[in-house]
């Protein structure tokens, strides 16, 4: 009985390091939550790329508004400029501008 008993206990001790063992190499993820996983992966990435490209336009119109700021200064400095130099001169009048076209 003894041998009987002895073989049922290694026998049973034999099946629990089995299925310790195969426990532990199951450890696949549940689709569902791979699947969430992926789908919360997707989101930050979308996340992310939002914000950079954003970043990239915050930039682009600083610049632009910087690049109209010195353009129109210097537009604002010629037509002073001449304003200043019309200033200078009188005007033709009207009767001498026709006769120096004719």
């Amino acid at each position: 009985m003894e041998v009987r008993e002895s073989i049922t206990d290694s026998v049973d001790a034999e099946l629990d390091r089995l299925i310790s063992r195969r426990a532990s190499q199951d450890r696949r993820p549940d689709p569902d939550e791979q699947e969430d996983l992926w789908a919360d992966s997707v989101r930050r990435h979308h996340e992310r790329r939002r914000r950079a490209v954003r970043a990239q336009w915050y930039g682009w119109h600083l610049d632009q508004a910087e690049r109209h700021r010195r353009t129109l200064e210097e537009l604002v400095v010629h037509h002073e400029a001449q304003a200043a130099r019309l200033c200078e001169e009188p005007p033709p009048s009207r009767a001498r501008a026709r006769r120096q076209d004719a």
